[in-house]
């Protein structure tokens, strides 16, 4: 089951961040940026957050569990969705303690003829 946009923008109005919490459309489901950085997915209207020692410090206990079949475990957040300034700190803490991703390389242009 794909997720439902208006369930993603839920998730970013309860996080409180505005504009600095964005989102992309990837493959059916939706991927949450915070500074450049991914920082959760949303999956079958499900938030999954990245795990981190930073994020685990701001819990006390979490549900793990793959977004979708083959990926990494991440933490299913259900619990924390209706406390946004909790869910707001935790992807501050998720983002601040992720790498910047690398530099795309330049796309060469496709011969015309």
């Amino acid at each position: 089951m794909a997720s439902d946009v208006g369930f993603v923008d839920y998730v970013c109005e309860q996080a409180g961040l505005g504009a600095a919490l964005s989102y992309r459309r990837m493959f059916g489901e939706y991927a949450l940026y915070l500074d450049d950085r991914v920082v959760a997915l949303v999956c079958d209207n499900m938030l999954f957050v990245k795990p981190t020692e930073a994020g685990r410090a701001l819990l006390d206990a979490v549900d793990e569990a793959p977004p979708y079949p083959g990926a990494r475990m991440h933490w299913r957040m259900d619990a924390v969705l209706d406390d946004g300034e909790r869910l707001g700190r935790l992807l501050r803490a998720t983002a601040a303690a992720l790498p910047l991703p690398k530099p795309r390389a330049p796309r060469k242009a496709r011969a015309k003829g």
